[in-house]
């Protein structure tokens, strides 16, 4: 069996967990690590304070502790309970806020971010506090619209490619999508903002790929030095 991805949506949203799935979907490889896509069934409908950040860090925790996993992705784009649960495990844990702010570094020298409410920017400023990326944040839109608003397949589009070409105007050469409740819309926002726009799902779905290639790559390598001092 291949090894498994654990990619943990916080919130209890079915609609946001079924997006994040799809999301990965393209990412799968016949023989390679597979992605298992859960979520907190005891969470908030969606991460949109601190308090909601802070509520689910343990329960983050526990479901790690008990479920062995290859690697693990936080899928919230605001990445609580990061730090913690890196202190559960020696796996890889990422969190989908700052793959997707490295991979828009790689395509830009500034960004924006399209964020889910208000309320979300202070969490997603610590982060690129952390990163050490904040002057490169050209601009931030939050939609403020609820999640069940944001994963239907068409209610969001306007509002969300509105808010792309004002990121542009604002001199945002890449674009990043706030909330995995906008998996679906990365195409839209793209066509209306004529910049790169990233989709945190497939920017962490890859970095955890990566890291699982690059864990096997070193095994290999000291098992052929092994084999070399032995003859």
């Amino acid at each position: 069996m291949s090894e498994r991805i654990l990619v943990i949506n916080p919130n209890s949203s079915l609609s946001c967990t079924a997006g994040i799935a799809a999301a990965l979907a393209p990412l799968a490889a016949s023989g390679g690590p597979r992605f298992e896509v859960v979520r907190l069934a005891e969470g908030p409908p969606a991460i949109a304070t601190w308090r909601d950040w802070y509520q689910v860090a343990e329960p983050l925790c526990q479901m790690v502790e008990r479920e062995a996993a290859a690697a693990y992705v936080i899928a919230c784009v605001s990445d609580p309970g990061l730090e913690a649960v890196r202190m559960a495990t020696p796996r890889p844990v990422l969190g989908m806020l700052r793959c997707a702010i490295a991979a828009a570094l790689t395509r830009a020298e500034r960004f924006g971010i399209i964020g889910f409410m208000e309320t979300s920017r202070p969490r997603q400023r610590r982060a690129l506090q952390a990163m050490g990326v904040e002057t490169r944040l050209a601009g931030y839109e939050p939609l403020n619209l609820p999640m069940e608003v944001l994963t239907d397949p068409s209610a969001p589009r306007a509002r969300l490619q509105a808010v792309a070409r004002a990121l542009v105007a604002q001199g945002a050469e890449a674009i990043v999508l706030g909330c995995t409740g906008l998996a679906g819309h990365a195409r839209a926002a793209e066509d209306a903002a004529g910049v790169p726009v990233i989709e945190p799902c497939q920017a962490a779905g890859a970095m955890a790929l990566l890291a699982l290639r690059g864990r096997a790559a070193e095994d290999g390598g000291a098992a052929a030095a092994r084999s070399f001092a032995a003859e």
